[in-house]
């Protein structure tokens, strides 16, 4: 699995090259100190993943998001890597379309653990990031609430309430005893229904539209 790593600060992104170094399966093949160097190692090496800090030189991290996800032909799968766990760079990230949200305190084996979840087409989110989410979204007034939610079937409830707990599918289907398959099955159409492409706007669509608005991330 190859790995672009996008860091402006150069001891971190040696942190991580050298931590995704220990896992026989990751290849990093590049090293991307500003926004702009990124978006052109994706587009020249393609790689399965690119670890993306957001507050870069040139072009931030949103912006380098942007621009991978305009070409309609790129695969990779974008982590976002951040300090902060809440702030208008991680809400423009998911718009952009990350496809997972740490904390650069995540663990190194959470870390090896998230980059082979998301390079499978699952996703991940911190749950001190989804906790953050919610607490910001659930103090603004209900009257930016969408007047209409989907219907969703109980099982669908649960598999959101996992969502929004920020768990990945794995332990979803731990917690629900079901097949990691089926609550993935579950999750896509979550997101058909409403209308989303990440986790975090399936969490955020949740509760604009008051289906959750008795929960609270575990």
């Amino acid at each position: 699995m190859t790995v672009v790593v996008a860091d402006d600060q150069e001891l971190v992104r040696r942190g991580f090259v050298s931590l995704l170094a220990t896992a026989n399966d990751l290849e990093v093949v590049g090293e991307a100190g500003t926004g702009s160097e990124a978006v052109q190692l994706v587009r020249d090496l393609r790689p399965d993943v690119v670890l993306m800090d957001i507050r870069m030189p040139e072009l931030n991290g949103i912006d380098a998001i942007e621009q991978i996800r305009a070409d309609p032909s790129a695969q990779t799968r974008i982590i976002v890597l951040t300090t902060f766990g809440l702030d208008d760079y991680v809400f423009g990230a998911f718009r952009a379309g990350a496809d997972a949200f740490l904390l650069k305190d995540t663990s190194p084996d959470e870390l090896l653990r998230s980059i082979h979840l998301v390079s499978q087409g699952d996703a991940v989110m911190s749950p001190s990031v989804t906790r953050a989410l919610l607490d910001d979204y659930l103090r603004r007034p209900t009257t930016l609430r969408p007047r209409h939610a989907p219907e969703l079937t109980e099982r669908e409830r649960d598999v959101l309430r996992g969502v929004c707990d920020g768990l990945a599918n794995p332990q979803i289907a731990a917690r629900l005893f079901i097949g990691t398959a089926t609550v993935k099955t579950y999750v896509s159409r979550l997101l058909d229904k409403f209308g989303v492409e990440t986790r975090v706007g399936l969490v955020i669509a949740a509760h604009e539209c008051g289906l959750l608005d008795d929960h609270r991330p575990n």
